[in-house]
């Protein structure tokens, strides 16, 4: 009886494990998971399903378009995957496909690095770590910049005063400045809006 061939998933796993830190492309990986035309969605399901950190050039404004990049053997914890794609897709129209710690809006130059477009992922508000649940109110949409640097940290909102005294303390032009962006972010509300005057 002869041995039954590895899947395309395990062979792909495999490889990336024993090429931590190199930069791979789609031919390599194609020809690594046999020529399936289901390879890519393989390295996905590894991402998602498995939880391995895969990076590509929306994570990484190095890498190009087809190039991948595993820089951890260590996967995800389960529960960091337990999110459904129905909680998952409520949570990203909830917080306006936007990451709600920096602002970067899914699919647009990031803030921070114009070279790479914005991917939102779904993080914890307070950590699991730390007692946090994945229940929705729980959740956000956390861009991939903000979501490296935010293993473990738990940032609070800021509740309506704490934010109506960092407005007051700005400068005139610039609590205009935020008064455009509110009526440009909420345009079914600009008649709620006084006209902003220029200041003297």
């Amino acid at each position: 009886m002869s041995k039954k061939k590895p899947g395309a998933r395990k062979l792909l796993r495999e490889h990336f494990l024993a090429n931590i830190g190199r930069v791979m492309n789609s031919d390599e990986l194609r020809t690594v998971a046999g020529n399936i035309t289901e390879w890519a969605r393989r390295v996905r399901e590894l991402r998602t399903e498995e939880g391995y950190l895969i990076l590509t050039h929306n994570d990484r404004s190095e890498l190009k378009p087809g190039e991948y990049l595993l820089e951890s053997p260590k996967p995800a914890p389960a529960f960091a995957r337990a999110i459904s794609k129905e909680t998952r897709a409520y949570v990203l129209d909830r917080n306006g496909f936007t990451c709600q710690m920096c602002g970067a809006v899914a699919g647009e130059p990031h803030p921070y690095d114009p070279s790479r477009k914005s991917r939102l992922h779904i993080g914890h508000i307070l950590d699991k770590s730390l007692g946090g649940s994945d229940d929705t109110s729980n959740l956000r949409a956390i861009c991939s910049v903000c979501n490296e640097g935010a293993a473990n940290i738990t940032l609070i909102r800021p509740d309506l005063n704490r934010l109506l005294t960092q407005v007051r303390r700005a400068s005139t032009p610039d609590q205009i400045k935020l008064l455009e962006w509110l009526i440009s972010k909420f345009p079914s509300q600009a008649s709620a809006f006084p006209k902003a005057k220029k200041p003297e």
